[in-house]
């Protein structure tokens, strides 16, 4: 896989992500993120982390980006970037991770803390809605030799 987009499109990423960053809602664990994304079309979607005294309710920048994506007309994300109160680039958690993998599948780029990889190397043998489709196609197989 090949990525076209130049360094100066990432940084620009970089910086939607650190702009919105200064957008978030983080007065529990004072770690406001923020996290930028491009979209197939060429639009650029943003998030921020939402914190709530009922810690479990926390939205997560990742969260943000993907209501943004939807909200501004859906798609597919190709390249995503998270960064840190102090605009440092920072990993997604699991959970944000198969969030992603699922709106941007394995060919999804991610700039991560080791440099820019494949959601394939981010999330390996990631669980989809391929893996959904297989079973719903495996049990109807089965229904009709029955």
């Amino acid at each position: 896989m090949e990525d076209r987009v130049e360094q100066k499109d990432w940084d620009a990423l970089r910086a939607a992500a650190v702009e919105v960053m200064g957008r978030a809602y983080a007065p529990y664990s004072k770690y406001a993120v923020g996290a930028a994304a491009r979209v197939d079309d060429g639009r650029v979607v943003v998030g921020c982390n939402v914190e709530n005294a009922a810690y479990g309710v926390v939205l997560c920048a990742e969260c943000g980006v993907v209501s943004q994506l939807y909200a501004t007309g859906g798609g597919r994300l190709t390249h995503f970037v998270c960064v840190n109160g102090d605009g440092e680039i920072i990993m997604p958690c699991g959970r944000c991770r198969q969030l992603l993998f699922e709106h941007g599948g394995r060919d999804l780029l991610v700039w991560t803390v080791s440099g820019i990889k494949p959601m394939s190397e981010v999330l390996p043998d990631a669980f989809g809605p391929d893996d959904l489709a297989h079973v719903a196609d495996h049990a109807a197989e089965k229904e009709e030799s029955t």
